[in-house]
């Protein structure tokens, strides 16, 4: 039997109980990670409706449009739904560094045989 979630066109995201399903953001053009996030119904919308990626902070229990303090926003240049439509990747252009840190990402460190290494 085919899964309409998994083989239609109708965005139908699967949230967790949470409400919520995983955002992974990479850099347009060099494919870099830049960060993983999560989103809720109001954030993929508003991502959507405004081409800034906008999440659910889990912490805050908010939505935040990533930059909206800092000025280093994600514009969206695309979306992707994986399979079973309960991940999302959004291909982005940052405007500046996409990590609070100020690193160009948030995967800034291998784990290496004696601990955490800088990899930028």
């Amino acid at each position: 039997m085919t899964d309409p979630r998994e083989n239609g066109l109708t965005l139908d995201p699967r949230y967790d109980a949470a409400g919520l399903v995983t955002a992974v953001v990479t850099a347009a053009g060099r494919g870099e990670v830049l960060m993983v996030a999560h989103m809720n119904a109001d954030a993929l919308a508003a991502t959507r409706a405004t081409g800034r990626a906008t999440f659910w902070s889990r912490s805050r229990q908010a939505l935040w449009v990533k930059g909206e303090t800092s000025g280093n926003f994600l514009n969206v240049r695309e979306m992707r739904i994986d399979c079973d439509q309960d991940a999302i990747w959004i291909i982005a252009e940052p405007v500046g560094p996409a990590c609070h840190t100020g690193a160009r990402s948030c995967f800034y460190r291998r784990i290496g045989p004696d601990g955490l290494e800088r990899v930028e």
